[in-house]
């Protein structure tokens, strides 16, 4: 539970009691159980589930491989977090989830665990890709992300070789009173070019990774999507039992 409340206030810390005693309450539970705790905390994270709404079949397969997916080139680079559980149950904005609990506290982020995250965000698109032969708008959040952990990379780390060690972003703060709104650009057109096309190049090679990742491994995103579409949620465990090869076990 502490590793997957990370920044809980105190008040956080006791909606999350309150949230898994109710549902105890409703399954009519005399204790409240750690699975009672894993829904309250995906309720207050992700949102509530919105079992009601009714997928078509082919969005929920697509689902199903695209949190697959996630999960695979998670569970398959190093330095990345482990996988703690994966869903297709729609909460909030989500259609799916796929989780990933850190192990001990970090204080930093170094360049290998960076390269890995953006792989990972990847991950879904492809498996849109291969298996479903399409692209969809789910993918959008992901795509943000990835792109902003590249450009922090290139213009605030000083991470690539081709630039070097310097800054080239302004430290966007908020804009407050006194504050001036417009932007002072230091840095030469063909200097932000050469940034566009490092940026570029960490995308390409990354999404290069994750989908050779996926295309190696194509019984294993069969398996996991499977188990997703008949199950709806699989845990760590399950996970295993599908990377070692083997039939996942069924939930607890």
């Amino acid at each position: 539970l502490a590793r997957g409340t990370p920044g809980f206030s105190g008040a956080d810390l006791a909606n999350l009691v309150n949230e898994a005693a109710l549902f105890a309450a409703r399954r009519s539970g005399r204790v409240v159980e750690m699975g009672d705790f894993e829904k309250a905390k995906d309720k207050i994270m992700m949102g509530p589930e919105r079992k009601s709404m009714t997928m078509p079949a082919e969005e929920l397969k697509n689902t199903a491989y695209h949190e697959s997916g996630h999960a695979l080139v998670a569970r398959l680079l190093p330095k990345t977090d482990p996988v703690h559980k994966v869903t297709i149950i729609p909460r909030g904005r989500a259609l799916g989830v796929t989780m990933q609990l850190p192990e001990g506290d970090r204080y930093s982020l170094d360049k290998d665990r960076m390269l890995s995250t953006i792989s990972v965000l990847f991950g879904g698109r492809i498996a849109e890709e291969v298996f479903m032969n399409q692209m969809t708008t789910g993918a959008s959040n992901d795509f943000e992300r990835a792109t902003q952990i590249a450009r922090d990379m290139v213009t605030r780390y000083g991470m690539t070789d081709e630039l070097g060690p310097m800054v080239y972003a302004e430290n966007e703060g908020e804009v407050f009173l006194g504050r001036s709104v417009t932007k002072h650009v230091n840095v030469s057109e063909q200097t932000m070019q050469k940034v566009d096309f490092v940026i570029r190049r960490i995308i390409d090679e990354q999404y290069a990774v994750a989908r050779k990742l996926i295309e190696d491994n194509q019984d294993k995103m069969h398996a996991m999507a499977n188990a997703l579409l008949e199950w709806e949620t699989i845990d760590a465990e399950q996970i295993d039992d599908i990377m070692n090869g083997k039939q996942p076990r069924p939930p607890k």
